[in-house]
């Protein structure tokens, strides 16, 4: 009978195996917490330029896959970030040729034994970010990104895996009854899920897809809040027109505000970044000329992205920005495949590093993810799941936001990308 064996995060990914690992089971009753023996390393041995490079790889692979995956007139947002940790996670259990290729797609180029390390050590200074953020903001500094395993009872894991998802990614093992308890132990996960993400991902794994065969479900949770450095005055909002890819127009809930902040005016497109409380974060904002869309857009990279950073400069800024809130579903299988992550998929995929048997492949791949921007500041929440089954001052600028723009939101001291977006219609 085909097992599946699920790698969840709020994000979340899901594999299916053919046989136990030869360890011993795990008899403890359902509900328990078994901890790994060893406990979060919370000063890992990293260097400063090994997060760097990490956070550069990352978004690297954050900009390859979000050209993957852009369709024609639809807005998207997603989480980056929140991919790169859950398939790291995976990749711990990965081997052979299979190592390689999602090594190769996802930008892994630290190799395991730098990379885990390094991802703890990028979690624990994102951590320390609530620090520097203002006691009476608007919103409250949140960047909270949460990781557990969700296994079922009397299978075996190997100790190397979960010690190294316990190590690094502060992720222990909750015990569940996928057998005899399937839809009640898909609906705890949604919970776990919906709750660390501020109710934002309530659905993350829909009806049928965990079974009476599921035995593992490893999930990550990414929940972000924060207030604008610069908050905008409601007072100020207003209905203006927005220009539509297709040359219609809507009115839409306008913010404004005059700041000062880093801006760019560059060659068919505008940019700046508006600082969070605290300042370490930001939104980059990039804003085509009308009918320059497609043509900046295509030509966005992480070189490209650091290279447009690296243009702005501080300015007075008439700010005119639309409010806006949506979410985006985004199938991320064929987007993976598209960037080199094939034999992960099939029957020869190699991920005996989870069971020590090997027989497990990632059946698919989906992310979901919630934005939304206001006068106070931004709320973010993402969630993926992976299925895996057997076989100086310069002179005043004006940035008037009234056609589709692009985002990201980026840690400024370490270049994480946490998220990335485009708006074609608020």
């Amino acid at each position: 009978m085909q097992r599946l064996l699920i790698l969840a995060m709020a994000v979340s990914l899901l594999f299916g195996c053919t046989s136990k690992s030869s360890n011993e089971p795990v008899d403890e009753a359902p509900g328990e917490v078994v901890k790994s023996s060893k406990p979060r390393d919370t000063s890992p041995d990293v260097t400063a330029e090994e997060v760097a490079e990490l956070s550069a790889d990352n978004a690297d692979f954050a900009w390859a896959f979000y050209r993957e995956i852009v369709e024609p007139g639809k807005n998207l947002f997603f989480s980056p970030y929140s991919l790169s940790v859950a398939l790291a996670m995976t990749w711990a259990g990965a081997r052979g040729n299979t190592e390689a290729e999602m090594a190769e797609a996802l930008r892994f180029r630290l190799g395991q034994e730098r990379l885990h390390p390094a991802f703890n050590g990028l979690d624990l200074e994102l951590e320390s970010r609530a620090e520097a953020s203002g006691e009476n903001a608007p919103l409250p500094f949140v960047l909270n990104v949460t990781n557990a395993l969700f296994g079922q009872i009397g299978f075996a894991f190997l100790d190397a895996f979960l010690d190294t998802l316990a190590v690094h990614y502060d992720a222990g093992l909750r015990l569940m009854d996928f057998i005899e308890e399937t839809e009640a132990s898909r609906v705890a996960i949604n919970g776990w899920v919906s709750e660390r993400t501020n109710e934002r991902i309530k659905e993350l794994i829909p009806q049928g897809v965990i079974t009476a065969a599921t035995r593992l479900v490893l999930v990550n949770a990414i929940f972000f809040t924060a207030s604008w450095q610069s908050p905008f005055d409601e007072a100020n909002t207003s209905d203006a027109l927005f220009k539509r890819l297709d040359g219609s127009t809507a009115d839409v809930p306008t913010m404004r505000q005059t700041l000062e902040g880093p801006y760019a005016d560059g060659a068919g497109f505008a940019a700046a970044e508006l600082a969070y409380d605290g300042g370490a974060l930001a939104m980059l904002l990039i804003v085509p000329d009308e009918g320059q869309f497609e043509a900046v857009e295509a030509q966005l990279s992480s070189s490209r992205v650091a290279e447009i950073r690296g243009t702005l400069q501080r300015h007075q800024i008439d700010l005119a920005m639309p409010k806006f809130s949506f979410r985006s579903n985004v199938p991320a299988k064929e987007p993976l495949r598209a960037l080199g992550m094939v034999e992960a998929f099939g029957g020869g995929a190699d991920l005996s590093g989870m069971n020590g048997t090997g027989g497990l492949f990632i059946q698919d791949v989906v992310h979901q993810a919630f934005v939304a921007v206001d006068e106070n500041g931004t709320e973010a929440a993402a969630a993926t799941a992976v299925i895996v089954g057997e076989v100086s001052a310069p002179p005043p600028a004006t940035l008037t936001i009234d056609r589709p723009f692009i985002f990201a939101i980026l840690d400024r001291p370490t270049g994480a990308t946490l998220f990335i977006g485009r708006v074609l219609e608020p």
